[in-house]
């Protein structure tokens, strides 16, 4: 583990998926999901995918290529290449075994750091190749639910603004082409674990940047993101203990697509030199 600190706050990384595995403030309380039974993930990053492909496979060229779910990048040690204190940062390249499943040239960087109770996480994908570069990138952190010192009171997000535009839903982890109507009210969405019943709630047009989640008389978290204009919000089925707040840069292939992944509908392509940056934040609030 590679550990960060601020005077109020604690974060650990692991080179393993460059994938944080604590956040913890100065009283020991870790806001972090643990990784436990249920899932045993804390916040994996998706690269060079975001959800599913059709029949787990990526077509290019006339070949296909086996890509599973989220693809392999949560699965890869990466290299360090920057420590102090209160940040650190990771990189990860193409290789040979990356290249079997995904025929291009990429470096993936994600640095970490933390002042105060923020924590600020941010990624640069780049295209060191000489042909285009299609991916999509995302975040994937779990927060518990309930958050430390919240007890059992209701928790919900509240958006920066609010969210009128229908969500997206998935059938075995593929996007269905139908809009749903969104259970956000205004600015306010009511936790609850019926919600995930039916997978990921699917905010492909998100006007927010930011919400706050937790519960009243409690512990807040604000989380931010830049870059990514999509948002997943995700628990397990049957009430897991925690709650997926993700950012994208893509989604699942929609239901009955199976096609050139470059014309995968939701992804970034980089021309050869050009770059993808985007992030995200979370300041944890006493309450």
């Amino acid at each position: 583990m590679i550990q960060i600190v601020s005077d109020a706050l604690t974060a650990a990384i692991k080179p393993e998926g460059a994938e944080l595995c604590r956040l913890q403030d100065a009283a020991g309380r870790d806001f972090l999901w643990d990784a436990g039974p249920a899932w045993p993930r804390h916040a994996p990053v998706l690269f060079p995918i975001v959800g599913r492909l059709a029949g787990d496979g990526l077509n290019h060229a006339g070949r296909r290529y086996p890509m599973r779910q989220h693809g392999f990048a949560r699965d890869r040690t990466f290299t360090l290449i920057d420590q102090a204190p209160d940040r650190c940062a990771f990189r990860l390249t193409d290789d040979e075994a990356s290249r079997a499943a995904y025929p291009f040239a990429f470096a993936l960087e994600i640095r970490y750091a933390v002042t105060g109770l923020r924590l600020a996480v941010e990624y640069r994908l780049s295209n060191p190749g000489t042909e285009p570069l299609p991916a999509s990138l995302g975040a994937h952190p779990a927060f518990r639910w309930p958050l430390p010192g919240a007890g059992g009171r209701p928790h919900s997000l509240t958006f920066e603004t609010d969210e009128p535009a229908p969500i997206r839903r998935l059938q075995d982890g593929l996007l269905l082409p139908e809009p749903q109507l969104s259970p956000i009210e205004g600015r306010r969405l009511a936790l609850s674990p019926a919600l995930f019943d039916a997978d990921a709630m699917i905010l492909d047009q998100p006007r927010s940047r930011a919400l706050d989640y937790g519960a009243e008389c409690g512990p807040t978290l604000r989380f931010a993101f830049r870059g990514f204009p999509y948002l997943g919000l995700w628990s397990k089925p049957g009430g897991a203990d925690f709650l997926c707040i993700e950012p994208w840069q893509g989604f699942a292939s929609p239901l009955g697509w199976d096609g050139e992944f470059a014309e995968k509908p939701g992804l970034v392509t980089l021309p050869p030199g050009g770059e993808f940056l985007a992030g995200w934040s979370v300041d944890v609030a006493a309450g």
